[in-house]
């Protein structure tokens, strides 16, 4: 039950600061950013958003000071809107898996035009097909 919860109250969190970073922060050190995930405690006092930043490292490191700076609001405003007893303490991480999956997306479509070439180069035969 406990765990339902908290995933819950992760999954709200996450919506809420989804939405405060995308329309009420103005701060321009502040990008593209994508909340991707929250992890929360237990006892649901400490909360640590996942946000992925478009751009280079410095962007990234930028737009994680800027997000640090608003902390204090984002928790208020999120915490009126859970109407928890106590708000989680939000704390900022990068998430690299959408960055990740680009550049496995890549390859992957790499691998696939040296594949295409490689077959055009051969005659389009397949030389693995059965003769017989």
């Amino acid at each position: 039950m406990a765990d339902r919860r908290a995933a819950r109250v992760a999954e709200r969190i996450r919506e809420e600061a989804s939405q405060i970073i995308l329309y009420e922060l103005q701060d321009p050190r502040i990008g593209l950013v994508t909340v991707t995930k929250v992890d929360i405690s237990a006892d649901l006092r400490y909360a640590t958003v996942y946000v992925s930043v478009l751009g280079a490292e410095g962007t990234r490191r930028t737009t994680l000071r800027g997000l640090e700076s608003a902390r204090g609001l984002i928790q208020r405003r999120i915490g009126r809107s859970l109407r928890l007893r106590d708000t989680p303490i939000l704390r900022f991480e990068f998430d690299p898996s959408i960055e990740n999956a680009i550049a496995s997306s890549r390859v992957l479509d790499q691998l696939a035009a040296e594949r295409a070439e490689r077959d055009d180069d051969a005659g389009g035969c397949d030389t693995d097909a059965d003769p017989a």
